[in-house]
């Protein structure tokens, strides 16, 4: 059995540094914007992207989780959706768009960061 390097050279989905600033200071909310266009699914916060996740079978499935983490409709393409989470929803967002979804047990971390996302959200939609 090949053995595989679970750090892909080049991303599946960008997650940028900025992202990983803003969550290091909890808050109760942060407004951002989920949107779609020609070249991806991106999640912004003030102008900044957090992640963006191309038009790919991965980074569309790490799309559809990250909107099912947050609560929100995946948007289609040319359009926005305006989310606000806390930074503890916005931790497992992040975490779900770095699985690479072509390894079985990343299913497993998918649903754990789901449940969580769910009841930090206490069952509410991140919409505004």
């Amino acid at each position: 059995m090949e053995k595989r390097d679970t750090f892909a050279e080049k991303p599946l989905v960008n997650i940028s540094d900025y992202a990983h600033d803003l969550i290091a200071v909890p808050r109760a909310h942060v407004r951002m914007v989920f949107s779609q266009d020609s070249t991806g699914v991106s999640l912004t916060h003030e102008e900044h992207d957090l992640v963006r996740c191309p038009l790919t079978r991965s980074g569309m499935a790490a799309a559809g989780f990250m909107s099912q983490a947050m609560g929100v409709e995946l948007p289609a393409l040319g359009e926005s959706v305006p989310v606000r989470i806390s930074t503890g929803v916005l931790f497992r967002v992040i975490a779900i768009a770095g699985l690479d979804y072509e390894i079985v047990e990343s299913g497993i971390l998918l649903h754990r960061f789901l449940e969580e996302a769910e009841l930090q959200r206490g069952g509410a939609g991140g919409s505004e």
